[in-house]
């Protein structure tokens, strides 16, 4: 292989690894809550006893508007499964409310269409175990 052709191909699959599920559950979000990667934009879920919010950014954090927006959360988990109509709150959240029981087993599916965009759907599990990212190299070696 060609090195440029290598060097572009390790630049890339670094890139789409940055943003896998996985990576992305080892960041602080801004409000507490799960990123996930969907489509072009970041989506980050804060589920309360009630109410879910879903903040919208591009993958520079830069806010994306939401206004003109539509949405649902679908919750299932052992404790039963519930629909949440999502709508427009401020700049760049998307919020509702409901009646749903919070479980470590949740799973969330939040489909979202920004106005003028098709629909997008994210995966998250926001009461789930969070991955944490971990040194691998020794710390008392001197370089």
């Amino acid at each position: 292989m060609k090195p440029v052709a290598l060097a572009a191909a390790l630049l890339f699959s670094q890139g789409a690894a940055a943003h896998s599920d996985e990576y992305l559950d080892t960041q602080t979000a801004p409000h507490g809550g799960q990123l996930r990667m969907v489509g072009q934009y970041h989506y980050e879920l804060v589920v309360k006893a009630g109410e879910l919010s879903v903040y919208v950014t591009d993958h520079g954090g830069k806010k994306i508007a939401t206004e003109g927006a539509s949405g649902t959360a679908t919750l299932l988990s052992s404790k039963g499964k519930a629909s949440v109509k999502l709508a427009p709150a401020g700049d760049n959240p998307m919020k509702g409310s409901g009646k749903f029981a919070l479980a470590p087993d949740m799973k969330v599916v939040v489909s979202l269409a920004l106005a003028g965009e098709p629909t997008q759907q994210g995966r998250f599990t926001p009461l789930g175990r969070r991955t944490r990212v971990r040194a691998t190299w020794p710390r008392t070696r001197a370089w």
